[in-house]
């Protein structure tokens, strides 16, 4: 997809999110700092962080710590994506009231194909929150494969 296709569904991809009632009702929301091949959410995440708190995941070993994001504290984090740094207030998989999730591909049973480190594979039973899956359409196939450890999302958003 050329940067203009990218940024453009991105924005469909939003736009579909802001509909959904539970993101609505939902005051605390677990996103992410998109890399290339996501939906773009940089300007998506400052954008609602004015109404709703937002929380990005950061990799701390094999596991992924719950950060509020401000954006005086972004630093680089694992793998060069920005995350909250130290001073970051650290919150509870159970403060999450709706969590967006990224993969490589869905399948619109909730099957998602992540990037195969398993972090969000150990988040997700730890969340009480609908957990909507985020990508574009190119992304959705037939059947991802899952094994047993594999935690699909409640819905899929993509355009």
């Amino acid at each position: 997809m050329s940067p203009v296709e990218c940024k453009s569904a991105s924005q469909s991809i939003w736009d579909k999110l802001m509909e959904c009632n539970s993101f609505k009702a939902a005051h605390t929301v677990l996103l992410f700092w998109s890399i290339a091949g996501e939906p773009e959410t940089h300007e998506f995440i400052e954008r609602i962080s004015a109404s709703k708190r937002i929380v990005l995941p950061v990799v701390n070993g094999n596991e992924l710590v719950l950060k509020e994001y401000n954006p005086s504290t972004m630093v680089t984090g694992a793998f060069n994506i920005l995350e909250p740094g130290p001073s970051a207030v650290t919150l509870s998989p159970q403060e999450i009231e709706f969590a967006v999730i990224p993969g490589l591909a869905f399948d619109l049973k909730g099957r998602r194909l992540g990037r195969g480190k398993g972090f969000y594979d150990r988040l997700l039973p730890q969340l009480d929150c609908h957990k909507a899956g985020v990508c574009y359409a190119c992304a959705i196939v037939d059947n991802v494969p899952a094994d047993s450890w594999d935690m699909p999302v409640d819905s899929v958003i993509y355009a």
